[in-house]
């Protein structure tokens, strides 16, 4: 888990402030602790039995993973063919190329917050980090746009 871990964090163009993940024994242990403390990242957990918490990582089971992979186990043979698949084509799509709707929060009198997601905020991940004013000063040294 750990070495998956580090070269996820590696990926990301920019680096990581914060790491928020479940309550599941494979990210809450001393090792992953002892790696997000060396690289001064903080972590955060879900409340527990709060099940919409992890809407954002369900949805992406369902629309990604399960559409890429299909619902069947996978064996631990393929496990490192996959992952390096993975590493290479599916999360770097998925991360920078992908086109995903961007949501804008509407209040309303009573104060009561809505999310909407109108079509003209769909843009890569990548477009959107490109919007955000000084974004280079977020990126790793090695990198530009």
């Amino acid at each position: 888990m750990l070495p998956i871990l580090e070269q996820m964090l590696e990926s990301f163009p920019f680096n990581i402030l914060d790491f928020h993940s479940n309550n599941s024994s494979e990210y809450i242990n001393r090792r992953v602790e002892e790696l997000l403390e060396r690289l001064s990242i903080d972590f955060t957990k879900f409340r527990s039995c709060h099940l919409n918490d992890n809407a954002l990582a369900e949805s992406k089971n369902a629309s990604i993973v399960r559409k890429t992979f299909g619902y069947q186990h996978i064996s631990q043979k393929l496990a490192q063919v996959i992952n390096e698949f993975n590493r290479k084509y599916l999360n770097p799509y998925i991360n920078d190329h992908r086109p995903c709707f961007f949501s804008v929060a509407i209040v309303h009198k009573k104060g009561k917050q809505q999310k909407k997601y109108p079509y003209k905020n769909m843009m890569t991940p990548y477009d959107k980090l490109k919007l955000i004013l000084n974004t280079e000063q977020y990126l790793k040294p090695e990198l530009s746009f």
